[in-house]
């Protein structure tokens, strides 16, 4: 499996050059056709395992990366992700050669199937993941590639602002969900989900249990757009189509069902879990049927379809049963095979009449013969017409709901899938029937990797829905990993004249004449009830994350102009303020406790030294030249110098002196040309800083006087000198914690030098040269020293013409 998701990988870094390489033949894009033998070929890999998982032998595959953490890259294939991987793959390679025919000519054709590659990795290695934390990595991919895929034209607004909206809503909804995949864990003692399955009992009787539940289904909603985050998935049809069809109907959004199947043997069962996902699942069905009607354009009205199907996923899903586990993954099947499709069909339309408003759409099934045949198959199998596999999931759909949901819920499903079976109508009749417009005029049929895709799942609905025997085992295997238990399934297209059959003949009339009424433009009568749901559903949502984006920005703003205003002395005062107050709020009463009399062992050197730094570092602060206030603060560091003597460092002290006679001489050089910034303060700003220096500094004195008296059992000092030769074979402890022990620290700091060395180096070079005797003087003037200088020089910098002293 995991060659699986490398090959994948490798096919996705290598999709620009063979963009590039293979180029097209006759008009066919052969790239796509090249790429997609890759997802074809784990296809067929996924197809060899199905006997062993439809016989209940999973197939496990464990890499132990960070054990610490319990993370571990482990994958496994049971009947659920078998059915998840064999959508990806299956669907993405026709996508890939879709997308090649739709983009033929393109420059950006090998970044749109390498992008495409990388999410159906990421989507893929979702599927199969069995470590939380694994999964929870393989999310958040899918949202960063789909980011990517939804802004693909990055030149449009309107693509930018949907990609934003996707990554923030999805994104949101992955943070939200990683501390309830931590808490699950927790509660579980494991992040393995195999192992969790053995503990489900033990997690649904957790005081973690409501958390975790809430905090899960919250970035499984925000993921399959379930309401109220349901408003970004009609906006991300600003993408191109294939990426529409691969996304929006078959993967991304699928996502959250999955993770709501996949957890249910552990957190399924109880009330909690199906009064909130069950009602939210009607919601979002019946939204997203109502607001399909009310859309115009193919690819609006697909997605809110979609997102009415996502929300019957999750109602059954809520339910729980092992009926409703079928229905679901009966309908997941269906809708993969019949929206990839439309929304490959409503491509193709655009890419031949560059118009997708339905109302300027007609008499197109004889200039697009090939691609009707794929709308009337897609689109029977939506509405659910005999012998298509739509038919067949939606009678399990009706059946497993009115045994055992009460009539509620099936009076909800019915009124859903009489405005899918309108919106039908719209996406697959009114395109091709009736006369042409003046947008369809010039219409033309596209080659054969534009319509062959939407055929060929077409064509594999009707066959699933003729032959539902094989697709039987495999939704049994996959109910049977969401029950935790082997349930038994029996699809069969014809079950006799029974309720069932009434229901769906019921609503392939309403909605027909559904269709019939909006076609007619009677929409008056339907309008207070869709303005309602406009009003209630739709708009109040996307307002609120309208309204959140306004507020976060204008707040950062205001954050940005007041912390970051540009001036580095309040940067200064904030850093060293607000650690001021943090070290005195961390010690509250500690102090009284803590800071006793300690006997005082001190020689008169030490005293000296001590009272020479605190000399020096009283005339650097009044030194009234820049020469002088050098000079003392480099007999501060050699008095330092001198202390590590004391004590026993030499090699520190050597590096101090080293250090301090270097900095003196660059300070002497860069100093002589600065300005004297006293000049430029006040005196209340001069004494407001000598005030927050003598906090600061006595902060840091009782901080380390405090930590002076509380000391662990094994201070880190015994542990160096007792692994300093064993461990890091050397003798000199000092460099031995410099380059072995605090190796990293000292790569950091090596690495902060050769940066300021850059920087430094950047802006020498950059000065700009003296364009002019007279311009250089007077900045030579402006940049003089102030008192060091003599008179002489004082005199000619009063008159523009200051000089400076060679080689400085």
């Amino acid at each position: 499996m995991l060659l699986w998701l490398l090959a994948i990988l490798i096919a996705a870094a290598v999709a620009p050059t063979v963009n590039r390489v293979v180029g097209s033949m006759d008009g066919v894009t052969l790239g796509g056709w090249v790429l997609a033998a890759v997802p074809a070929g784990v296809f067929i890999a996924l197809l060899t395992l199905w006997p062993s998982v439809v016989n209940q032998q999973d197939v496990s595959v464990f890499v132990d990366w960070v054990p610490a953490l319990n993370l571990a890259v482990s994958l496994r294939l049971d009947g659920l992700s078998l059915l998840f991987g064999l959508m990806v793959t299956g669907i993405g390679a026709l996508i890939l050669v879709y997308a090649g025919a739709y983009l033929r000519g393109d420059d950006r054709l090998g970044r749109l199937w390498m992008l495409l590659l990388l999410f159906m990795a990421a989507m893929l290695g979702l599927v199969l993941a069995d470590n939380l934390l694994t999964l929870f990595i393989f999310w958040e991919l899918t949202s960063i590639t789909s980011y990517l895929l939804i802004g693909f034209n990055s030149d449009r607004p309107e693509s930018r602002a949907s990609a934003l909206q996707a990554l923030l809503v999805t994104g949101g909804g992955g943070l939200v969900l990683l501390p309830g995949l931590i808490l699950l864990g927790l509660a579980g003692n494991s992040f393995e989900i195999s192992a969790l399955l053995t503990s489900a009992e033990q997690i649904r009787e957790h005081s973690f249990y409501l958390p975790m539940l809430v905090l899960i289904l919250v970035g499984a909603f925000t993921k399959s757009a379930q309401f109220p985050f349901h408003f970004w998935l009609p906006n991300a049809m600003a993408a191109p189509t294939p990426i529409s069809a691969y996304l929006h109907s078959a993967t991304m959004v699928k996502a959250g069902v999955y993770l709501i199947a996949r957890l249910h043997p552990i957190l399924g069962g109880t009330a909690e879990w199906f009064w909130i996902i069950a009602s939210v699942g009607a919601i979002t069905m019946l939204l997203g049927a109502v607001l399909a009607l009310r859309a115009t354009d193919l690819k609006q009205i697909l997605a809110y379809a979609t997102i009415s199907v996502l929300g019957t996923l999750t109602l059954l899903l809520g339910i729980g049963t092992e009926a409703t586990l079928v229905a679901a993954l009966a309908v997941l099947v269906a809708h993969a095979c019949y929206k990839g499709g439309l929304f490959m069909v409503a491509g193709a339309i655009d890419h031949s009449v560059h118009q997708r408003d339905v109302r300027e759409l007609g008499g197109l099934r004889m200039a697009m013969p090939a691609t009707f045949a794929a709308a009337c198959l897609a689109g029977c199998s939506m509405a659910g017409v005999l012998p298509t596999f739509g038919f067949i999931a939606k009678e399990t759909w009706y059946e497993s709901i009115g045994h055992v949901a009460g009539n509620g819920f099936l009076a909800a499903s019915i009124l859903a899938n009489l405005g899918l079976v309108a919106a039908v109508g719209f996406v697959c009749v009114k395109p091709f029937f009736g006369r042409r417009t003046e947008s369809t005029h010039h219409a033309h049929e596209g080659g054969p990797a534009m319509w062959g895709p939407p055929v060929v799942l077409g064509i594999a609905g009707l066959a699933l829905g003729l032959l539902p025997t094989r697709i039987s085992e495999l939704l049994a295997a996959g109910s049977g990993a969401i029950a935790g238990r082997a349930v038994p399934v029996h699809l069969a297209l014809w079950h006799g004249v029974n309720v069932t059959l009434l229901l769906s003949l019921l609503t392939l009339a309403g909605g027909g004449a559904l269709y019939w009424i909006l076609r007619q433009g009677q929409l008056h009568r339907l309008k207070p009830y869709f303005y309602f749901f406009e009003g209630v559903m739709q708009y109040g949502p996307s307002r609120v994350y309208h309204w959140l984006l306004r507020t976060v920005n204008q707040f950062a703003r205001g954050q940005t102009a007041m912390l970051q205003n540009g001036y580095l002395r309040f940067y200064l005062f904030t850093m060293v303020g607000l650690t001021v107050a943090s070290v005195w709020m961390a010690l509250g009463g500690e102090l009284h406790s803590h800071l006793k009399p300690m006997p005082l062992d001190v020689r008169v050197h030490e005293v000296l030294l001590a009272c020479l730094i605190l000399a020096a570092a009283v005339v650097a602060v009044r030194a009234t030249t820049w020469l002088l206030a050098v000079g003392a603060l480099g007999v501060v560091g050699y008095c330092v110098a001198g202390i590590f003597v004391l004590f026993g460092a030499p090699d520190l002290a050597m590096t101090q002196f080293v250090i301090e006679t270097l900095t003196v001489v660059l300070f002497v050089m860069a100093f002589s040309r600065l300005p004297d910034f006293r000049r430029l303060t006040s005196v209340a700003t001069r004494g407001r800083d000598a005030l927050i220096a003598v906090v600061a500094g006595a902060t840091i004195t009782v901080l380390l006087l405090f930590a002076m008296t509380v000391r662990s059992s094994h201070p880190i000092s015994d542990y160096y000198l007792a692994h300093s030769v064993s461990e890091a074979h050397g003798r000199n402890v000092v460099n031995v914690i410099l380059v072995d022990f605090r190796a990293l620290d000292t790569l950091g700091e090596i690495t902060v030098l050769a940066i300021a060395a850059i920087g430094v180096y950047s802006l020498l070079s950059l000065r700009p040269s003296k364009q002019a005797d007279g311009e250089g003087d007077a900045a030579d003037g402006a940049a003089g020293s102030f008192k060091e200088s003599s008179p002489e020089t004082r005199h000619d910098s009063a008159a523009g013409h200051a000089s400076q002293p060679e080689g400085a």
